[in-house]
């Protein structure tokens, strides 16, 4: 995959943005939050170039564009050719009535060719009120089975590892890895 465009929505000041461009691939992200964009470039020590494009701002350095923009605002043009989509925390970060929306603006702006790597956690809604908000293997199908085909690679659970979401009340937490493909 190297030299391929990877997007990653709501991508906020994700870690992972330099994980996968250290993978070889061009990285971009967009992100509502101005501070969460500048804090990303500064925290990662990277000098941005800041240009505007339409109805935002591109911030780019070494592999890595954020687009500051609200995501349901962007347009197929604004992301160019994408050959993949990282989705690590996107429809978790989202409530319920909004995801709808957001598999459907996906599909706006991504090709139905271009595979997508997606990241969920589901646990018991009534333990935690979220964000991250419980995503379940029937809310994905219901979200993207019309259009994907859904592989599930993996499911941890995060409780034995990660201790921290017992602190939040959690007795049950499983993240799940899914391929969506044709």
């Amino acid at each position: 995959m190297t030299g391929q465009r990877v997007f990653a929505p709501l991508c906020g000041k994700s870690l992972d943005l330099l994980w996968l461009r250290d993978q070889g691939l061009e990285v971009i992200g967009v992100e509502i939050s101005e501070l969460a964009v500048r804090s990303f470039f500064e925290e990662n020590g990277l000098e941005p170039e800041v240009v505007s494009v339409n109805d935002h701002d591109q911030w780019r350095a070494e592999n890595i564009t954020i687009l500051h923009a609200n995501y349901f605002d962007l347009q197929p043009g604004d992301l160019g050719t994408i050959d993949a989509v990282y989705d690590r925390a996107s429809l978790i970060a989202l409530p319920p009535d909004m995801r709808a929306e957001y598999a459907e603006k996906m599909r706006e702006l991504v090709s139905i060719d271009v595979p997508v790597l997606l990241i969920t956690l589901d646990y018991p809604c009534h333990q935690m009120s979220g964000p991250p908000f419980p995503v379940s293997r029937d809310e994905v199908e219901e979200l993207y089975g019309d259009h994907y085909r859904i592989e599930s690679l993996t499911s941890i659970d995060l409780l034995s590892d990660e201790p921290h979401w017992r602190e939040k009340g959690l007795e049950e937490l499983t993240e799940t890895i899914y391929l969506l493909g044709r």
